[in-house]
């Protein structure tokens, strides 16, 4: 999900610098991020912006715009139900998915079972806002959430790819006249 301020000329966008808040890690299941893993995203970040042209620089008085970024996380269950064919189960053991009449399947004549699936897991919420150094507000946020693994992160790759994704829509094109 991308969010923007359509009032804001994102087409002087050339430098960001890091918000004094950035890697702020939320929620009710707070992940415990290390300085390493903390630097990976940054790197991912910087590599992302870089791509489309824009620098990070040292001083927020020398940036147009500055960049924070927020992980929050939330335990989740799963719990879905199917049907499955119960072997044997209405004309007794050794007569399968056949019938007493005839040794063609009868799925309609064969009884079900319902198996139940519970999976736990944690939804990880990834949020990148840039902010106006002037007005010290958001003009542009984007979201992105997945299931995390429980194993920490060592592959620089998933972080590029990440915050490419999530750097996708930024900064946002102009509407052009006509495009409605």
């Amino acid at each position: 999900m991308v969010d923007f301020n359509p009032g804001y000329d994102f087409s002087g966008v050339d430098t960001v610098a890091w918000y004094r808040e950035s890697g702020y890690v939320g929620g009710p299941n707070p992940l415990s991020l290390s300085d390493m893993a903390r630097d990976r995203i940054d790197l991912a970040l910087r590599r992302a912006l870089e791509a489309k042209g824009i620098s990070i620089v040292d001083d927020s008085a020398d940036a147009d715009l500055l960049l924070s970024w927020h992980l929050a996380t939330e335990d989740k269950t799963d719990v879905r139900t199917y049907e499955t064919p119960a072997y044997g189960g209405m004309y007794g053991a050794g007569w399968g998915p056949y019938n007493r009449y005839s040794m063609y399947s009868c799925w309609s004549c064969m009884p079900t079972r319902t198996d139940v699936s519970v999976q736990q897991y944690t939804l990880g919420t990834f949020i990148v806002d840039m902010i106006d150094p002037a007005l010290k507000k958001s003009v542009w946020r984007s979201v992105t959430s997945s299931r995390l693994k429980g194993e920490p992160e060592r592959d620089q790759d998933k972080y590029d790819s990440a915050a490419a994704r999530i750097l996708a829509a930024f900064p946002p094109l102009p509407d052009l006249p006509g495009s409605e």
